[in-house]
């Protein structure tokens, strides 16, 4: 790995170069690939994250937890459980992100994967609250980091045609990861197989399962772009040379000629999100991502939960969740089509919407069919919501400074989901399932409110283009 020493001028004209050659790439196999083997290491890190949810009744039955606590911040409810993931996803989004800028998106993406596979499979032993929450608050940092690093290696790794499209199949991978947690849910958490509590099985299954990393690690190459910003010229331009004769290969004719693309001649520094173009970007997102978390994580978190407050038996509200969990890979998957022909901040407002509005209905409802259709009407809005504005905080900040930037406004929806596990606890002890949708139905309204007015436009553009 050596660092290439030309002029500044001319280490600016090939960084330049090897974006626009990136993006001048026609969508073949081997671009797929890649998409698909970031986005089944996102596999994993999904089941991690949405486990929370669903198997709380189960550790309600071990008498671990307890659904609800008297106080707000209560430390024995299912809200405690959620919140030390979701304060461990602040550290990990805030405090290490820039370890991906500093070390590489390929380094990181299998170190932090690593991190969280471990801290989860001592976590499935534990038998108290406090060893239970500490070790989801470490495995929560790795988590962190690990949404951080994905989102800026994919949005570097495609050219600028794909990208839409690439973060729709890589949220609908992502999100199948759903359906298979609710469906282990649904068989193991009633049950104690070989004497060992179901919920734990759930947990360490896809521990196991995420050792792939290893194998994924060796097939998806280091972000071009990110090599050849930080001096490796030479390493950047041999990737690209190995990825373009592939690429020609499979579509049996040259390649066209690159444009050029205008790079700033200045390292990148966390201050520059406080400065023009990236300030007003940059309160957009703190505010969006505070708010977006009460409708994604107040529901995904809490729907067995919620389900059960209506009425439902515990086993026939994790059957009734698994249903609902099957429509999570579907948000994404139908937004393939549309991914890059709406403008991305006009998606994220229609689906905020759409989540407001399936709330409301469903805390109206009390039959079971009635629950499950606007149960699955609000995953798959929520889900296009995330496929969405992970492709779109993706896009708004340079190359140089992308990981951290994402990690800081990202990190707000994950303090935020700290404090809104308890208020959605609380919500739901005081004023049942229609206080917590229309807590949530307020937060869509801040959500619409920020993107619709302050989001610039960035379909089909370079992100060298979009970052000036």
């Amino acid at each position: 790995m050596q660092r290439s020493s030309p002029s500044p001028a001319a280490s600016l004209v090939e960084i330049g170069l090897i974006g626009a050659r990136l993006d001048r790439l026609p969508a073949t196999r081997t671009i797929w690939t890649y998409v698909f083997l970031l986005s089944l290491g996102g596999f994993f890190e999904y089941y991690d994250l949405f486990f929370t949810g669903y198997i709380a009744p189960g550790l309600v039955r071990s008498h671990i937890l307890s659904a609800t606590t008297r106080g707000l911040f209560g430390t024995t409810g299912i809200a405690s459980f959620a919140a030390s993931l979701f304060f461990g996803l602040f550290i990990g989004t805030a405090v290490f992100s820039f370890v991906a800028d500093r070390l590489g998106r390929r380094t990181i993406f299998t170190f932090s994967l690593l991190w969280y596979t471990a801290a989860t499979v001592v976590m499935a032993f534990q038998t108290d609250v406090f060893g239970l929450n500490l070790w989801r608050f470490i495995a929560g940092i790795g988590v962190g980091v690990e949404l951080v690093t994905i989102d800026s290696y994919l949005s570097e790794l495609v050219p600028r045609e794909l990208r839409g499209r690439a973060f729709a199949f890589n949220s609908t991978v992502q999100f199948t990861a759903v359906p298979v947690v609710a469906l282990l849910a649904w068989l193991l958490v009633p049950i104690s197989p070989l004497g060992l509590d179901g919920w734990r099985w759930v947990v360490l299954i896809g521990a196991v399962s995420a050792i792939f990393v290893w194998w994924i690690r060796r097939r998806v190459p280091e972000s071009p772009r990110w090599l050849a910003e930080h001096g490796r010229l030479e390493d950047a331009q041999r990737l690209m040379t190995e990825l373009e004769r592939r690429v020609a290969a499979e579509i049996g004719s040259m390649l066209p000629m690159p444009a050029t693309a205008e790079i700033h001649p200045f390292c990148g520094s966390f201050i520059e999100i406080w400065r023009p173009p990236y300030l007003r970007r940059t309160v957009m997102l703190i505010i969006f991502n505070l708010f977006q978390t009460a409708g994604f994580y107040g529901f995904a978190n809490w729907v067995p939960t919620l389900l059960i407050e209506r009425g439902i038996a515990v086993t026939s509200s994790l059957q009734y969740t698994f249903i609902i969990a099957i429509a999570a890979p579907f948000g994404p998957l139908l937004a393939i089509a549309l991914a890059d022909k709406i403008e991305r901040k006009w998606q994220i407002v229609l689906a905020a919407l759409g989540i407001a509005a399936s709330g409301l209905l469903f805390a109206r409802m009390n039959a079971a069919a009635w629950l499950i259709l606007f149960g699955v009407l609000l995953t798959l809005s929520n889900n296009m919501m995330s496929y969405a504005f992970h492709a779109y905080q993706a896009e708004l900040y340079p190359t140089r400074i992308r990981a951290q930037a994402i990690g800081f406004v990202y990190s707000w929806s994950r303090l935020s989901v700290v404090f809104t596990s308890f208020v959605i606890g609380f919500f739901l002890a005081r004023f049942g399932v229609s206080g917590v949708f229309t807590l949530i139905a307020g937060s869509m309204g801040a959500v619409m409110l920020s993107i619709g007015l302050m989001g610039p436009r960035t379909n089909h553009l370079p992100l060298e283009a979009i970052s000036k």
